[in-house]
């Protein structure tokens, strides 16, 4: 399908799991699309394994930087507007973890959380949403979480920022809505990526039991959804949070 054909789409964190999931499904609907993560050999190693599965070659690119850094974050944007002159699709996938109880959570790892987690967002919106105001159209999808919406204990600053990620989406919604720009979150559930092949068989079939539908998510359930929300039939949807999780939250 072709349906993004020529829209200009920013990935962040999307070197591997969800992120890079959500690539390799824009470029199949035809976007332009630029892969963002820390470490440049990390972006090197899935372009060249996407251009060798599908010779995405002319539409494939990297952009290396810091998402929660406001000194890096709009230089990125510049850099991709001289390119292209144009930028129809952020998804605001960057983030990290660090779990722990709030008695024994440092300040820090709540602070490092909530700057990756949330002010990169915020930072990407802030300078992407220029232009896709001006140009009247765009698509901004936020990556939140279901502990977002539920909380979940030894996860205070991630839930947090997933929560935040949700109220700066539908104040976004409000705020863009007139000039043709949509903003929805997706919530996503248990979903097999490397974070969360660390858990024991104990608490991966603890979760397993909470969800109807008993299985986990993949990526790619993630990335169906970030397509549809970026296609024409989602043109009339904004502000909101869809959940990807087999029926966890209900």
């Amino acid at each position: 399908m072709n349906m993004l054909q020529n829209q200009v789409a920013l990935v962040t964190g999307s070197a591997r799991g969800i992120g890079r999931s959500i690539v390799e499904r824009l470029l199949q609907d035809g976007a332009i699309v630029y892969i963002n993560d820390l470490k440049a050999e990390d972006i090197e190693s899935t372009i060249q394994e996407l251009n060798e599965q599908y010779q995405f070659e002319d539409r494939l690119f990297g952009i290396e930087g810091d998402v929660s850094n406001d000194e890096i974050v709009k230089p990125m944007i510049e850099k991709i507007l001289s390119a292209h002159n144009r930028l129809d699709i952020l998804v605001n996938n960057a983030g990290i973890t660090r779990d722990g109880l709030m008695m024994r959570m440092s300040v820090q790892d709540f602070e490092l959380v909530l700057k990756v987690n949330l002010t990169s967002a915020f930072l990407c919106s802030k300078y992407a949403s220029r232009k896709m105001l001006s140009q009247k159209y765009g698509r901004i999808i936020n990556i939140s979480s279901v502990v977002g919406v539920m909380g979940n204990a030894g996860q205070a600053n991630y839930s947090s920022s997933k929560a935040g990620m949700i109220g700066l989406t539908k104040s976004l919604a409000k705020e863009f809505g007139s000039r043709g720009v949509t903003v929805n979150a997706i919530a996503p559930g248990f979903i097999e990526t490397a974070m969360t092949h660390h858990l024991s068989e104990e608490v991966r079939n603890k979760f397993l039991e909470s969800i109807p539908l008993r299985r986990a998510g993949t990526p790619n359930d993630v990335a169906g959804v970030v397509s549809f929300l970026c296609s024409p039939d989602a043109a009339y949807i904004t502000g909101q949070v869809i959940h990807v999780d087999g029926g966890m939250v209900m």
